[in-house]
């Protein structure tokens, strides 16, 4: 069976432009010395078009549905070559301790407002997720592991990336009262914000050193994405759910990811590859989020959703609060 069903082109081929239309908007904004990540672009996008009589469009609307499962699932595969295994060895036992430490307090935190917002089941997960891991990825990832549906990714998602984004322009405004020194805020930034791409925006204000050691931190909590999904879906097939199906005990793109982490750990790929395919798997990403957030009516959202609003900030708050005691005693 063709990866993308013919009849799914089009829609495909309308959320890969709309990607590269925000990778578009990515450059000419850092040429204007704003850096707006990529991934969040193409959410706001993929929001606009949402609003738009496209997102009813018979031509596109299952393309979008496959760009948001698909092209997600691909994307995360590609995320394992983004893992230095080495790189992540050398925090040391206590930092890394911490840091997945911190990955499941986050969760139970995140999971705990959300279901005192008496938010449904799937979201309260996808919010835990998103939040403690690595953003609208993780979002995507466990929603697929779970079964959850597109309309329960959508609300998760944009408070991720909306929250993710706020802490760019705030985390570098608190760095001086904090007293944090690069090591310490690029630590910092890993171990709190969101999204891969968010962190790099943010560290990078402080310096090349913060940068490093932020996207380090960054991805030990990105690798805990392989045991969460892969325990969301042996909870989903011991409780028998997904209509007479038996899911995969752990499904295929965690599988994937795994074995890319371990291609970064043991073949030397050259860095022009591994540029490539960093391209491509952020594409894939940013692709596959404009056609899940196409999909969303901005009404329905505000509308029905705003608790989530409240448990996007307090989660936010929590979560920097405590990845700074960490930073601070470790």
């Amino acid at each position: 069976m063709a990866l993308v069903p013919r009849s799914a082109l089009a829609g495909v081929a309308a959320c890969v432009g709309v990607a590269l239309a925000g990778l578009g908007i990515h450059h000419a904004l850092l040429a204007a010395g704003v850096d707006v990540p990529w991934l969040t672009l193409s959410v706001l996008l993929g929001l606009a078009l949402g609003q738009t009589p496209l997102a009813a469009d018979a031509r596109l609307v299952p393309g979008a549905k496959v760009a948001g499962r698909t092209l997600m699932r691909a994307g995360i595969v590609l995320l394992g070559l983004q893992v230095v295994v080495a790189d992540v060895v050398a925090l040391g036992p206590v930092l890394i301790v911490a840091v997945v430490a911190l990955v499941g307090v986050a969760f139970v935190l995140t999971w705990s407002l959300a279901r005192l917002a008496g938010m449904s089941a799937d979201q309260r997960v996808l919010m835990a997720a998103g939040f403690s891991i690595c953003g609208a990825s993780a979002i995507g990832a466990v929603a697929q592991a779970r079964g959850a549906s597109e309309r329960d990714q959508a609300t998760p998602v944009a408070l991720v990336t909306l929250c993710g984004t706020a802490a760019i322009g705030v985390l570098p405004l608190l760095r001086v009262p904090l007293g944090l020194d690069d090591a310490a805020f690029g630590a910092w930034t890993g171990a709190s914000v969101h999204d891969v791409g968010q962190v790099v925006a943010t560290a990078a204000i402080a310096g090349p050193g913060a940068l490093a050691l932020a996207v380090v931190v960054k991805l030990v909590r990105v690798v805990t994405l392989a045991p969460m999904t892969a325990l969301v879906a042996a909870q989903r097939r011991r409780s028998g759910d997904g209509a007479g199906e038996r899911p995969p005990i752990v499904p295929l793109f965690v599988v994937g990811f795994l074995v890319a982490v371990a291609v970064r750990a043991l073949v030397p790929l050259p860095d022009a590859v591994l540029d490539v395919v960093g391209f491509v798997q952020q594409l894939l990403l940013a692709s596959a989020l404009v056609g899940l957030l196409s999909r969303v009516r901005i009404v329905d959202l505000v509308r029905q959703d705003w608790r989530g609003v409240l448990v996007a900030v307090g989660a936010s708050t929590g979560i920097a609060a405590i990845a700074l005691a960490i930073v601070q005693l470790v």
